[in-house]
């Protein structure tokens, strides 16, 4: 079968594009190699989405964009991609379960957790050191919790922390949060949650666990170790640092600019028939919405360009 459009990717940009593109009678397939949703299935918590509901969590908001995408006719696999080639009028696609065919990419395949790149932090990695607050929080109940970042989504996810930690530390190497001044506010007033500014994480160290913390301050160079509280085994590092682009099948393929894809104001890239779509391509903002809107750009334009494939 070849499809209409092959997108890759089920965030908020690859569920917008196959709601757009199954609105439009095309026929779509959403390759997907982890969780239906993308990074916002770990979000506790969703504020800035216009019309979402109190409460709103990413994986709820991610489900709904599911349903609605699959009621106008979506499949959604669970395969990776491993090689492209995007060349003529057919591009043909090799996962690892099978190979597809489509007219049209959209590609919308997110970004992943960038990592400090401290001593130890693979190593820790699941054994006190996470990436994510909504998957792990829990088994950290009770205890102290040190969550590393200044933007948005350390912010954040330091407020959900505090539902299961004693305590919650925000490790940040400025002098000051880089969140939205409302988030900001609720961090600074809320008791469970301390600072520990100028400084970043030096090395992580333990035995079966994590028990062992260095925090250099940037300034004066003083190191401070960080242990367990009395009676506690552990304690956990979520980090927060930002997120690097999942382009490395695209290289040497599309153009890039620090490892996100160039695209035009209609999503298409140097490719014809090739979009990026979402948080992979180079833009100023990187939310849920301009995601979804993203998405919903690249599904007209690939509409668009296989009604001119048929016109000549």
């Amino acid at each position: 079968m070849i499809y209409d459009v092959v997108i890759i990717g089920s965030g908020p940009a690859g569920l917008s594009a196959g709601l757009y593109a199954g609105r439009a009678a095309l026929s779509a397939l959403i390759i997907e190699k982890e969780q239906v949703g993308g990074q916002i299935v770990q979000t506790a918590e969703i504020e800035n989405y216009p019309g979402c509901e109190e409460g709103e969590s990413g994986s709820s908001l991610a489900e709904r964009m599911r349903q609605q995408a699959a009621h106008f006719g979506v499949e959604i696999k669970s395969d990776e991609i491993k090689e492209i080639n995007p060349s003529g009028p057919v591009k043909v696609l090799k996962g690892y379960s099978e190979e597809y065919k489509a007219k049209t990419v959209i590609i919308a395949s997110g970004a992943s957790p960038k990592m400090l790149g401290c001593q130890g932090e693979k190593e820790f990695t699941g054994r006190g050191v996470s990436y994510c607050a909504t998957c792990d929080g829990a088994f950290f109940r009770d205890m102290d919790v040190y969550v590393v970042g200044g933007g948005d989504t350390a912010a954040e996810e330091a407020l959900f922390l505090t539902r299961f930690a004693r305590k919650v530390t925000i490790i940040h190497r400025r002098n000051e949060l880089r969140a939205a001044k409302s988030i900001q506010e609720k961090v600074k007033q809320h008791p469970k949650i301390e600072f520990m500014w100028d400084s970043t994480v030096e090395s992580l160290q333990g035995a079966a666990m994590l028990d062992k913390m260095t925090v250099k301050n940037v300034k004066t160079g003083a190191r401070m170790e960080i242990a367990p509280a009395e009676d506690d085994l552990t304690f956990g590092v979520f980090v927060f640092v930002g997120f690097e682009p999942r382009t490395a099948l695209f290289e040497g393929i599309l153009e890039m600019e620090s490892g996100y894809i160039r695209t035009d104001e209609d999503m298409k890239t140097n490719i014809p028939g090739v979009f990026a779509a979402g948080d992979i391509r180079v833009k100023s903002l990187r939310q849920v919405v301009t995601a979804a809107a993203d998405g919903a750009v690249a599904a007209v334009q690939a509409e668009k360009y296989i009604e001119a494939m048929v016109s000549k």
